[in-house]
């Protein structure tokens, strides 16, 4: 039994290596589509002034499970193009791999929501969603190519950055941090799905 499920997760590591460039370049319409979003959705609440903490919270949380399910469905739409498993083992690996560092994006930003006193003191939680995002895309690198190791990193360096920010700018307006989260979940996914069409190579298969 033992032997088997060793053999088995052999060949899952195996199969996902296999397909990095595959994943890759499955990658580019899913990192454009979620960076439109979020750089639209910054702009939005920017304009709005949503600056309390509450309400930046939920926002942010709601476009994110906006995002994420854009992404799912354009993912199970590839696969059947592909005429592959949609819930496949290296899917369901990578997913595991992701999963606590998002997961705990998610529960610490449902309790800010409600249990943080000071309105606008949203600062805390943008550098905790880029931390933690960062560390899920350095984790999901392992079974791809450098790049998305690359933006994990960007991405963990724009939270140190964040922390430093409002102490650098004491007169920032309240708002900002929209235009911060714009900037990073969607200008960055944006560039990085844009990087990822011009420099993939065409597929020899085909």
């Amino acid at each position: 039994m033992k032997n088997d499920w060793a053999m088995e997760q052999l060949q899952t590591i195996r199969t996902l290596m296999e397909r990095a460039a595959l994943y890759r370049r499955a990658l580019a319409p899913i990192y454009t589509l979620t960076g439109g979003i979020g750089l639209a959705a910054g702009l939005v609440a920017w304009k709005l002034q949503w600056a309390d903490t509450r309400h930046f919270g939920l926002f942010w949380l709601g476009v994110s499970v906006v995002s994420l399910g854009l992404a799912m469905l354009l993912i199970r739409q590839q696969a059947l193009k592909a005429d592959e498993v949609f819930w496949s083992p290296p899917t369901r690996r990578v997913a595991a791999t992701v999963s606590l560092p998002l997961l705990l994006g998610a529960v610490i930003g449902v309790a800010a929501c409600f249990m943080v006193e000071a309105e606008n003191d949203t600062w805390p939680l943008v550098m905790i969603w880029l931390l933690l995002y960062g560390c899920a895309l350095n984790a999901a690198g392992f079974f791809m190519r450098r790049g998305i190791r690359l933006l994990g990193w960007i991405f963990a360096f724009c939270g140190l950055g964040v922390m430093l920010l409002p102490a650098l700018a004491d007169d920032l307006a309240p708002a900002w941090p929209n235009l911060v989260m714009a900037g990073t979940f969607g200008g960055l996914h944006l560039a990085y799905g844009i990087y990822l069409y011009f420099t993939e190579k065409p597929d020899k298969t085909a």
